[in-house]
């Protein structure tokens, strides 16, 4: 078995692991003085976990979270940390070239060149030309430009429920957002599919015989945009994985369908990569190839640098042509800048040299099989998917008619958090569906952790659930009957 970094609590001669009273000034203050000065000058609509009790989380190490009292959470959610919070090969990397030095993309330096060279070689076909950016946000709203000049349309694909990033831009192509109440009305040229969720979706696979092609009735969906699209596609984006909208799993021949439909009509694919990508799914690098595609342009970001901020477009020298006909540069202040690189470069080794694909598949597979005899315990738990180290665990409150159980997917979060010390989060349409990113490091016994406290938290809503119906039983049964019952009975 493999045995990835920080199987336990973290070796003490570590720089980054130091006792909590020890910390960097900074995060001396109080919790309740942290929590007035966010409020003062926080815009309260930024996102905070645990909002009604949030966690000062002072350091991390491995796939663990530290609190301002020292208390040790496990992460199941960080898929920013990918190899690990604070993972001392990408900590020296960055602090190594940080010291060097840190300028823009506009001088030459290895660090760069490396970085796109190691992409390309990852890719498949003609994914060989790299844009470097910041974000995710940043990446999608450049695939766009990048479609948008080589087809010379403007009109975009994408999927319900996406999420794509939170520029104009992307905000415009994400149901996720725009669907929320408050939410900016959906513009003309954007065109919402069906997001191909079997399980709750517009085709379940309760409601047709085994065997039937779910992926091909999916497609249908695109075709029928494409169709009625009155000046042809620019391009079509879809998350390999779409993970905000609920740990959807494509069924079989969706995305070679929607690819072939959308390449036929003149228009370009993109494959965000963002939340899903570098190894996470086990059986591939990148989540797109198991659906035997190759996209035209990819995005990249989030597990990219571990918690630094960077990311990439990886497109063909076709479309970057396009791209450079324009004759305006194109030009990104810290995009590619020499410490982000390092870092991308630095976690793209520790991923192959540590074998975290592989882990990934195997810790994944283990997960996912025992989540699945938890369902056939418990009536609470609909679906289980995922690949990898991607699971959603989908909640419902009838099994039959599939009834999101949103309350209790919130009280598990919460009850993971504050008795089991056990970090997740929930999502999906419905905000029903536990998920589960967990560092890639995350190991066979993190993975026996959770499940042990995610029974607990099943097998104690199921207890409130019955303590709730049996008072109102048993006072029915002490109460005489009134005339119209005895008549009855």
């Amino acid at each position: 078995p493999l045995v990835p970094l920080s199987t336990s609590e973290p070796p003490t001669d570590r720089p980054t692991d130091r006792p909590t009273e020890k910390m960097d000034a900074r995060e001396d203050m109080p919790k309740a003085d942290t929590i007035a000065l966010r409020n003062k000058h926080i815009g309260k609509s930024c996102q905070l976990f645990y909002r009604a009790d949030p966690l000062k989380i002072v350091r991390g190490q491995g796939q663990y979270m530290y609190d301002e009292q020292g208390t040790r959470y496990l992460d199941c959610i960080n898929n920013v940390a990918h190899v690990g919070h604070c993972h001392p090969k990408v900590v020296e990397a960055g602090q190594r070239q940080l010291a060097t030095l840190s300028t823009n993309n506009r001088f030459l330096h290895d660090e760069l060149v490396l970085c796109a060279r190691t992409l390309a070689e990852k890719m498949p076909g003609r994914l060989s030309v790299c844009y470097f950016v910041n974000s995710g946000s940043e990446a999608n709203d450049l695939a766009l430009r990048l479609a948008r000049q080589h087809t010379g349309r403007h009109e975009v694909i994408t999927l319900d429920h996406a999420y794509h990033g939170h520029v104009s831009a992307v905000m415009d192509i994400s149901p996720y957002k725009f669907n929320q109440p408050g939410g900016d009305p959906k513009p003309d040229f954007v065109h919402v599919a069906p997001c191909p969720d079997v399980y709750r979706g517009k085709y379940r696979d309760c409601d047709y015989p085994a065997g039937t092609d779910l992926g091909e009735l999916y497609a249908g969906e695109v075709q029928r945009l494409l169709e009625r699209s009155p000046t042809g596609v620019a391009a079509f984006i879809a998350e390999s994985l779409q993970s905000c909208g609920g740990q959807i799993i494509p069924p079989p021949n969706y995305f070679r369908r929607v690819y072939e439909a959308v390449r036929a009509a003149g228009g370009v694919t993109i494959a965000d990569e963002v939340q899903v990508g570098f190894g996470r799914i086990g059986t591939h690098y990148w989540a797109f190839e198991p659906h035997q595609i190759i996209p035209d342009i990819v995005t990249i970001a989030k597990p990219m640098g571990n918690g630094h901020p960077v990311g990439a477009v990886v497109t063909t020298p076709e479309i970057a042509e396009s791209f450079a006909s324009t004759g305006v540069c194109y030009f990104n202040t810290y995009g590619g800048n020499p410490v982000s690189c390092a870092i991308a470069n630095a976690v793209m080794r520790v991923i192959d040299e540590e074998r975290l694909q592989e882990n990934a598949l195997l810790v994944g597979r283990y997960l996912l099989d025992q989540c699945r005899t938890l369902a056939a315990e418990y009536e609470l738990v609909g679906d289980v998917r995922g690949t990898g180290l991607f699971v959603g665990i989908e909640l419902v409150s009838d099994r039959q008619r599939r009834m999101p159980a949103t309350s209790a997917a919130k009280a598990v979060v919460e009850r993971m958090k504050t008795v089991h010390r056990i970090l997740v989060s929930s999502d999906g349409p419905d905000d029903n569906v536990v998920k589960l990113k967990p560092p890639m490091v995350f190991t066979r016994d993190n993975a026996d952790e959770f499940l042990v406290g995610f029974r607990e938290c099943l097998a104690h809503l199921q207890a409130s659930e019955k303590h709730q119906l049996q008072p109102q039983t048993q006072q029915q049964q002490q109460q005489p009957a009134s005339p119209a019952m005895k008549t009855a009975t």
